[in-house]
């Protein structure tokens, strides 16, 4: 949790919170089980909380992961994939960019020349980014209010390194 988060949990984080999040949360190797670790342990929060989300794993342009829990919709889909397309075109989290853009007093859509059909800077994808290696892929979910997906991809980050 950011420094923010951690005095009220609902108050929005900066970009420099954001980016103290990418900087923690750097693994120290990413393998195939290491996705199904991963992915089911989102899987597993979800289902705790009754989240209709979709979530999905990527790696070097592979799909590792992907489940669709109850309520969640083909519409789900078609955001990790935009989500996950700003996180491997820019390198850090989706919502980390869109956060960027609005501190400018601009929005990504307006400033990023981007296709927003095929590109998305709203919170849910997050990269995994591996110790010497760089940014490997993304974890991504999407289903709920951008800033819940962001926390609950966070949160998954965060158990499954201490789990390491």
């Amino acid at each position: 949790m950011t420094n923010v988060e951690r005095t009220d949990p609902g108050a929005t984080p900066s970009v420099e919170d954001l980016e103290a999040q990418e900087r923690r949360l750097v693994l120290p190797r990413f393998t195939h089980d290491d996705a199904w670790a991963l992915g089911s342990l989102l899987v597993e929060l979800a289902r705790e909380r009754q989240a209709p989300v979709a979530v999905d794993i990527h790696r070097a342009g592979q799909q590792l992961f992907h489940a669709a829990l109850p309520g969640s919709t083909p519409d789900n889909d078609a955001w990790i994939a935009r989500k996950r397309r700003v996180v491997e075109r820019y390198g850090c989290a989706s919502y980390l960019v869109g956060a960027r853009f609005r501190a400018k007093g601009t929005t990504f859509e307006a400033s990023s020349r981007l296709d927003p059909d095929r590109y998305a800077a709203h919170g849910g994808s997050f990269p995994l980014h591996v110790e010497g290696a760089g940014v490997i892929g993304a974890v991504t979910v999407s289903g709920l209010p951008q800033i819940e997906d962001h926390r609950m991809v966070v949160e998954a980050l965060e158990r499954f390194l201490a789990q390491r």
